[in-house]
């Protein structure tokens, strides 16, 4: 059977004004190291999430590897993407673990999937607009960056369990940033792990007791989520979780955005099955113990520093991404990165999600003059940072949930009653 994609050119040279188009490739071996380079980019990021909430990390780059397959087949290798841990499951699983165990949060991740998917449908049939409508960017600005910093709390508990490694881990994440260029300058978390990280073996805060002891290959450990028709109760988790569909189309929708603007506008009209495809990927790792996903801006850092955009290149970096998830002693070296590391990169992780917040309302010119967009992005910021909460019964809605809905609720109110009254 024939592959899908076309030799760019030669296949060994890419010109300075060249683009690698999703559907070419360059030889194997140099596509083999760009899909490398991906697993390198999406790594920082996507084995935080697990070690943060207490998952398996193996098991969650495992079904990152698997979704992201999946992601290819759905969108018919058009869209290059990487699906990594997205960081707006944290907060909600945290929460649910401390109150009902791994299994509760794993419903609330399917549950995220489900939604997702049936939104991906929708939009597949009947456009992106309402999307538009729904989370105009005063209010998708502020739901991104409500999340971020609702965050802050989380960060700041692990940066005071190892002061010293977190400053080196977060100095590192900064300064290389700036020190390097071109994909080693994009890789400024990746970079910044490994220095705290060595940082903390020469203080003694390494343990590598679990390492040894550690098959070379094997399958990760897999969980059921709960069963809500069991164990009623797990249904009080969902108000904690569902807001995350936002912000997982927010990211989708910029991703693909992204790349047609780098590649070809075409590629706008595979948002309904990218967000199918998500929704997908995130049902399966909700199903056996993984992380929630969505596609990665470091990846997207990658393509447009290399202007290669083959999908070929993911399909590479997937089936690392599966080959390393099934190596149960790469997950046990990841588990003894020290809270002190994770402390300093989450410092400025969690900033930076914050900051892409109050980018959308930048690139979107919002303005705030306009008392609706002062008092949605108001409110909503304060209730999410402050991590209000209000509990109905079994149910309880966190910072984030109320932050989401206050964001919604407000705008569109406001709005239709300054139209009905004429009060702009």
């Amino acid at each position: 059977m024939a592959l899908p994609w076309t030799l760019h050119g030669d296949g060994k040279t890419v010109g300075a004004t060249d683009v690698v188009a999703p559907g070419e490739r360059l030889n194997w071996p140099i596509t083999i190291g760009i899909g490398a380079q991906h697993v390198v980019a999406m790594f920082g990021a996507t084995f935080l999430v697990p070690l943060i909430t207490g998952f398996p990390p193996s098991t969650t780059i495992l079904f990152s590897g698997i979704g992201t397959l999946l992601f290819l087949l759905i969108t018919r290798n058009k869209l290059p993407s990487y699906l990594g841990s997205s960081f707006a499951f944290i907060a909600p699983i945290t929460a649910a673990v401390a109150t009902a165990g791994m299994g509760s949060a794993l419903f609330g991740i399917l549950a995220v999937g489900v939604l997702l998917a049936v939104v991906g449908a929708i939009v597949q049939v009947a456009g992106a607009g309402w999307i538009d409508a729904l989370m105009p960017p005063v209010v998708s600005g502020a739901i991104v960056a409500l999340i971020g910093f609702n965050l802050a709390p989380v960060a700041k508990a692990n940066f005071s369990d190892a002061p010293l490694t977190a400053v080196i881990t977060l100095a590192a994440v900064i300064l290389s940033t700036v020190l390097f260029r071109g994909i080693l300058g994009r890789l400024s978390i990746f970079l910044g792990v490994i220095v705290g990280y060595v940082a903390a073996l020469i203080q003694g805060e390494v343990d590598f007791s679990k390492v040894g002891d550690a098959a070379w290959v094997g399958l990760p450990p897999l969980t059921l989520p709960t069963n809500p028709f069991e164990n009623p109760a797990v249904w009080a988790i969902l108000p904690a979780f569902l807001p995350v569909v936002l912000v997982l189309i927010a990211e989708n929708v910029g991703h693909i955005r992204g790349v047609a603007q780098m590649t070809d506008s075409s590629v706008n009209k595979l948002t309904g099955r990218a967000l199918l495809a998500d929704g997908l990927a995130t049902v399966l790792a909700g199903f056996g113990g993984g992380s929630g996903t969505t596609t990665y801006g470091e990846n997207i850092g990658v393509m447009a520093a290399t202007r290669i955009y083959s999908t070929a290149a993911y399909w590479v970096a997937g089936i690392t991404a599966v080959l390393l998830g099934l190596s149960p002693k790469v997950g046990a070296v990841i588990s003894t990165i020290p809270a002190g590391v994770l402390g300093g990169v989450t410092t400025a992780l969690y900033g930076l999600i914050g900051v892409i917040g109050v980018k959308i309302w930048l690139d979107n010119k919002v303005d705030f003059s306009k008392p609706v967009n002062q008092f949605t992005a108001a409110t909503a910021l304060i209730i999410g940072i402050a991590d209000y909460t209000f509990s109905a019964g079994t149910l309880t809605f966190n910072g984030i949930a109320l932050g989401t809905l206050a964001a919604i609720v407000i705008y569109h109110l406001m709005t239709w009653i300054t139209r009905l009254r004429r009060t702009a």
